[in-house]
């Protein structure tokens, strides 16, 4: 797990339209970007096929994880405008922490791969890829960005390397070990966790709920002998308490140690 510094004054918006796959002309990029474009990847025996976004950032950038901290800027994607595809999951690599200004983030420098698991309405037919992107770039300066990509896929296509290491960069999922006690405040609620967990150099806990993109304040966290103790607020637009389902919850931990994923947190 590495540690960057960076700063933010001010934030300028772009937009970016890059071309169908295999075009020849590649569209304008904004300050940072050094390119951005779909992956076309392989269609599994069950239908289901596996793509990816690539992005390529230029030196001293970088963008966001899902849940991008209180410096970050949330990535959004949007595939309605696709054509024979029924639904998108998108697969993340274990990202990495930045120091922002004192601010903590998380997300990737350099280039990043996203996975994308398409199921197709009619797995027999093409599938026409539409990516509306909504997302942050930084270094200097924090610089949201308008990507659209789009890609006809067909056929077996063939295993990436490339997406196939995405894939096993993901954090391991665990389905229990975490037990999680609520508490509602003014406005929202707090979250304690209790995990069992073996301490690792600069660990830090992320809370997310699955459901529902929110605000959620860095982790407060101790150490109470195997067990790792963190707390989190949840903030919703409306900032007001509301009914949370830990089943939604998330929470992955990051240390030197590596990474690991619980998916719930029941009592």
């Amino acid at each position: 797990m590495k540690f960057r510094q960076s700063l933010i004054p001010l934030a300028v918006a772009f937009g970016l339209t890059a071309p169908l796959a295999g075009a020849q002309e590649a569209a304008p990029l904004p300050p940072g970007m050094a390119g951005a474009e779909v992956l076309a990847g392989w269609q599994r025996p069950d239908g289901a096929r596996i793509a990816a976004v690539r992005i390529a950032l230029r030196e001293g950038w970088k963008t966001y994880w899902r849940s991008p901290g209180d410096a970050g800027i949330p990535p959004q994607f949007d595939f309605a405008r696709s054509d024979n595809v029924a639904g998108v999951t998108v697969h993340w690599p274990t990202p990495e922490i930045f120091d922002q200004n004192g601010m903590r983030s998380v997300g990737y420098d350099d280039v990043v791969v996203l996975p994308l698991e398409i199921h197709p309405a009619d797995p027999s037919r093409p599938v026409r890829l539409n990516t509306e992107m909504d997302i942050g770039i930084c270094h200097d300066i924090c610089v949201p960005v308008s990507v659209g990509l789009q890609a006809d896929l067909d056929g077996p296509g063939a295993p990436d390397p490339a997406i196939r290491a995405a894939l096993t960069e993901q954090p391991p999922i665990r389905r229990e070990g975490a037990r999680c006690s609520l508490e509602p405040i003014a406005d929202g609620m707090r979250v304690t966790a209790r995990i069992d967990l073996p301490p690792g150099p600069g660990e830090i806990a992320l809370f997310e709920l699955k459901s529902t993109p929110m605000w959620v304040s860095d982790a407060v966290m101790h150490r109470e002998g195997g067990a790792l103790v963190a707390s989190a607020e949840f903030v919703p637009e409306n900032a007001t308490p509301f009914a949370l389902d830990k089943r939604d919850l998330r929470i992955t931990v990051l240390s030197g140690a590596g990474a690991v994923e619980f998916d719930g947190c029941p009592d």
